[in-house]
C-alpha cells in the first residue's frame, strides 16, 4: 500500500501464520535461548505447561504479517520505534496467528513534508481469538513534496480584433 492509501480508523487484517515447534525451538536457540523456548520436557514441567514461543519471534511473525499485507511496495523505510509492546498470552506450537492493524494516524511531518509518518496499532491473534500481542508501532515513508498550488488564473485576455 501507498501512504497514501492508509487513513484513520482503517482496518488491515492478515494471516493466518501457523507456527511449529520446531520454528520456536530454532528461534529460541538463536536468539532467546531460554529453557521454557527450548526444551519441550522441561516447559511441560513449567508454569506455562509446554513450549511457548519467545515473545521477539512473536513481533517477527506480526512484522512478516504486516509487511505482506500493507507495506510491501510501499514508502516506508523505517520505524523510530514502539509507543508500547506488550504480550499478552502465550503463543504455542500449532497456533495459526492472524495480524489486525489499526490506523491511529497519518500525516507528513511539519518540518519536513517529505517525511510520512503513520501510527498504527498492531495486535495478534491466535485460532482461539486470544490476544497475543498488542503493540503501537510508528512507520516513516519517504514521500515526494506535496504539490504547492499555483498562482491563480489569470482571467481570460480580451479576444484579438
Amino acid at each position: 500500500m501507498r501512504f497514501a492509501e492508509f487513513s484513520a480508523g482503517q482496518v488491515i487484517e492478515a494471516g493466518p501464520r501457523v507456527i511449529t515447534e520446531s520454528e520456536i525451538i530454532g528461534f529460541a536457540k538463536a536468539y532467546d535461548p531460554q529453557w521454557f523456548h527450548t526444551d519441550p520436557a522441561a516447559s511441560a514441567e513449567g508454569l506455562h505447561g509446554g513450549l511457548i514461543a519467545s515473545g521477539w519471534q512473536t513481533c517477527g511473525i506480526a512484522m512478516q504479517l504486516v509487511v505482506g499485507a500493507a507495506l510491501q511496495g510501499s514508502e516506508s523505510f523505517a520505524s523510530p520505534g514502539l509507543a508500547y509492546l506488550k504480550w499478552t498470552h502465550p503463543v504455542r506450537p500449532g497456533d495459526a496467528l492472524r495480524v489486525k492493524a489499526t490506523v491511529l494516524e497519518t500525516r507528513r511531518a511539519a518540518s519536513k513534508p517529505t517525511l510520512g509518518i503513520l501510527r498504527w496499532r498492531w495486535q495478534l491473534f491466535n485460532q482461539q481469538g486470544q490476544q497475543v500481542l498488542d503493540l503501537e508501532a510508528t512507520s516513516l515513508f519517504d514521500l515526494p513534496p506535496p504539490v504547492e498550488p499555483g498562482p491563480p488564473d489569470a482571467p481570460d485576455a480580451p479576444a484579438a480584433p
